[in-house]
């Protein structure tokens, strides 16, 4: 959660009547806001130095209809809802393993061999109820099992490093591990268009408060230019 305010003046004008804003809130998964957005606040302060930023990351979902949050970063297909989304881009998902797990449990060569070896997955529900692959031009979910499930994708990449198993998570997750030889991609021939989708999610209409116009604007400018897609 990032909350913003601005108590001196309005975002929108230099000559406006002193105000205190209400809180602005930003919530997303948490590894997404330490890897990705935080490096990115540094400009955001430097180009609305009068907004106050709090930064609260988490993981948990975000009640933006009932008030308690203006701007939620949600990942993948976006449930029906009278909310206004922005869409900021799309992150790959990359299944991986540390090489002395291949070494000791074997090299998966086709999806069907993951169900001889301990998957780390997440443990709260997500849309899709299996790791998707394609096979002969064919979208299949892949069931996996495995004796460990965490909330965060952080933890199943530090256990992954640890030789407990073989993940799949956000590319932004394993940069810095794939680039040192920590971890190695898995089956990228079966995952070619294994991307999830990126949406601010906010209260629109005509009365969308500036500190969260400026806010979208910003993460919308800033993250599709670090995008796959973008």
């Amino acid at each position: 959660m990032v909350k913003l305010a601005t108590p001196h003046r309005k975002i929108s004008g230099p000559q406006a009547q002193a105000e205190r804003i209400p809180a602005a809130n930003s919530t997303r998964s948490t590894a997404h806001g330490r890897l990705v957005v935080v490096p990115l606040l540094a400009e955001f302060v430097a180009r609305y130095p009068e907004i106050t930023v709090e930064i609260d990351l988490s993981d948990q979902i975000a009640d933006v209809l009932g008030g308690r949050t203006d701007v939620a970063i949600r990942f993948g297909p976006l449930a029906d809802s009278p909310l206004t989304a922005r869409r900021l881009g799309e992150t790959g998902r990359t299944v991986v393993a540390a090489p002395s797990y291949l070494a000791r449990a074997g090299v998966p060569r086709v999806p069907a061999d993951l169900a001889r070896h301990n998957c780390l997955d997440f443990s709260f529900r997500r849309i899709e109820p299996g790791w998707p692959f394609r096979e002969a031009g064919r979208d299949v979910l892949l069931a996996v099992g495995g004796n460990l499930t965490a909330n965060s994708g952080e933890t199943p990449v530090q256990l992954a490093v640890q030789w407990v198993g073989i993940t799949r998570v956000g590319s932004f997750h394993i940069q810095q591990e794939v680039a040192s030889g920590q971890l190695v991609p898995l089956l990228d021939a079966y995952n070619p268009q294994d991307c999830e989708s990126i949406h601010a999610v906010f209260v629109g209409g005509a009365t969308i408060p500036a500190r969260v116009r400026v806010l979208v604007d910003f993460l919308a400018e800033r993250m599709r230019a670090r995008s796959p897609d973008g």
